[in-house]
């Protein structure tokens, strides 16, 4: 005879974890069936994508130029602080002595009287404070605790302004890291990018870039135009020393170079200090919105936040240091966003 009992159910955890899993293998079946593999990217698409990158790397550079430069600076004026300190420190010992050797003087003529033998146990701060030991004090003595007690303020107020910029230098070396990193990062994933090429299709880039850094014997169609200045034509001339020079972030030469770095060396063979970063350049000297008046020599800022520069070499071309994987070349200004020329 047939059991009319009702058949065991199942648990309610057990019922959840078939429903999870079943929901789980469905998702997964719809997803494998609508993924589509990734395409592979063209030759001129990873071109892109890494001219791209090269160039906030360059932003990203400039502004690691510009902490560096700041870096350098600030490490400078607190070693000034901290020197005269360090001889305002001697000073105010040598004053201190020189007083106690008037109180010393005055014992041996006679006695000493309270108010040296306060000065001698206590702070000379606090002692000129007390208006009614002035009168107890020798003339040379009120002076000498005077000058003792500008010389103490004077060094609080150096170790106090030390004290800021030592903060003010910790901070900017974290920038400086944060920059540094930045453009690794970018360099990095272009790198990447460019690794998916295969091998004809590098030889192919490499070709193309090899044509656009051409020699300065290939130099064309520049002719003779005129220089903005003596020294513009001399930075110009040190400039194409350089031409085939490695591009290299955070560079300022003699063998290789960024943008700003090769700009700031080249004036700097001219007598001419200018400053390190393109955004500081831009500030250089008189500004120069028409092409048609740049002369050999001026500095061309490019891009809206200025995080490009070169030297006009006429004829509308640049020499200048392009990015990572270039070397130092003429080219045309067409190729990039013109924003105006600095005449310095």
């Amino acid at each position: 005879m047939a059991s009319h009992r009702r058949p065991k159910q199942p648990s309610r955890t057990r019922v959840t974890v078939l429903t999870t899993a079943a929901a789980a293998a469905v998702a997964f079946s719809a997803n494998a069936a609508n993924a589509a593999p990734s395409a592979k990217l063209s030759k001129s698409e990873v071109k892109a994508k890494v001219d791209k990158l090269y160039e906030e790397a360059e932003q990203a550079t400039e502004k690691y130029d510009g902490a560096k430069e700041k870096q350098e600076k600030l490490q400078k004026e607190i070693s000034t602080i901290q020197d005269n300190v360090a001889r305002g420190q001697q000073d105010l010992n040598k004053l201190r002595d020189g007083l106690g050797s008037m109180a010393t003087a005055q014992y041996r003529s006679g006695g000493i009287d309270p108010s040296v033998q306060l000065f001698l146990s206590s702070d000379p701060d606090d002692y000129l404070d007390k208006a009614s030991t002035l009168d107890q004090l020798s003339s040379q003595q009120v002076e000498a605790l005077k000058e003792i007690q500008d010389k103490q303020r004077e060094l609080a107020q150096e170790r106090a302004e030390a004290t800021e910029k030592l903060k003010d230098l910790a901070s900017t070396r974290t920038a400086l890291g944060k920059k540094k990193q930045e453009v690794q990062d970018k360099l990095a994933e272009a790198r990447k990018l460019y690794n998916t090429l295969t091998a004809k299709e590098k030889q192919a880039l490499a070709a193309e870039q090899n044509r656009a850094s051409r020699s300065s014997t290939e130099r064309v169609n520049l002719g003779d135009a005129p220089a903005g200045s003596s020294r513009a034509a001399a930075a110009f001339a040190a400039a194409q020393t350089r031409i085939g020079s490695p591009y290299s972030w955070g560079a300022t030469g003699p063998s290789t170079f960024d943008c700003s770095g090769l700009t700031s060396w080249a004036y700097a063979q001219a007598g001419q200090t200018i400053p390190r970063t393109s955004e500081a350049q831009a500030n250089a000297g008189t500004r120069i919105y028409n092409q048609s008046d740049l002369k050999v020599g001026d500095l061309v800022i490019f891009f809206g936040d200025f995080h490009h520069v070169g030297l006009y070499a006429g004829n509308g071309q640049v020499l200048h240091a392009p990015h990572t994987g270039a070397v130092v070349r003429y080219e045309a200004m067409s190729n990039m966003t013109f924003e105006f020329g600095v005449r310095v």
